[in-house]
């Protein structure tokens, strides 16, 4: 679903990422690890359309990204940051709900079609009951499953997220990333999550993806795991 083709991206003349190739695809989940300050997020953000500024191609869907217009984009891939959300004014509907800006008319008008997708959405992780809640009453971890919601929402095929556990506890962390992974299996979703959490990282995932910058090492979490690549990366260093 998403292919690099002699992919780099730095600042300046240092390179994150230089001529890396991978594919991830679709009904799978992929994490995303490596050491602190490689490039785990920039290189999200160039896959979620918001940094251009990379060397080689991105193909989405079999077309390069780079001739992907917004409304095109927005159909194709949803992207959850990592920032704490808290929304005082608006239902955990309503925010769930702005996913179908895509699908809607100029004014946000949602049809009934909209409306089902919003609850599906809502059901699918688990918070159905919190459509009239506001997430400024909520935990971290139910804050981000309604984040989640939204994407679901936006019906797309592709579901980008940036360290989805940074502020959850360890049930917390295992609980998100196995819906995610039954988002990918089920629903035919191709996942791709930053994380720190190695364990997680092969225990729940299909593929981890490696930044050992400048290179990108992406294989299943089981031959990653005896690949010896992280046990290299992190030897003398934490992530």
């Amino acid at each position: 679903m998403i292919r690099l083709h002699s992919f780099s991206i730095g600042y300046g003349d240092r390179f994150l990422l230089e001529n890396a190739e991978a594919v991830f695809g679709a009904g799978s989940l992929t994490a995303l690890i490596g050491r602190n300050g490689t490039g785990k997020s920039t290189l999200l953000r160039a896959m979620a359309g918001l940094n251009r500024s990379y060397g080689g191609r991105i193909d989405v869907g079999g077309r390069d990204m780079r001739g992907m217009n917004a409304p095109a984009l927005a159909r194709t891939l949803a992207f959850v940051t990592t920032e704490r959300t808290r929304i005082a004014n608006l239902s955990c509907g309503e925010v769930v709900a702005l996913g179908r800006a895509p699908y809607t008319d100029w004014i946000g008008r949602l049809r009934p079609q909209d409306r089902e997708v919003v609850a599906r959405s809502l059901a699918l992780v688990g918070m159905q009951d919190y459509a009239t809640r506001t997430m400024d009453s909520m935990s971290d971890g139910e804050c981000q499953r309604i984040m989640i919601a939204r994407a679901l929402a936006q019906a797309t095929p592709v579901i980008l997220l940036d360290e989805p556990t940074s502020f959850l506890d360890i049930p917390n962390r295992y609980g998100l990333c196995s819906l995610l992974a039954r988002l990918a299996h089920d629903e035919g979703k191709c996942i791709v999550y930053s994380t720190h959490e190695l364990d997680i990282a092969l225990s729940l995932s299909d593929n981890v993806a490696l930044i050992d910058s400048p290179r990108l090492h992406c294989m299943s979490a089981a031959e990653m795991e005896g690949s010896g690549y992280i046990g290299r990366l992190f030897k003398t260093s934490g992530i």
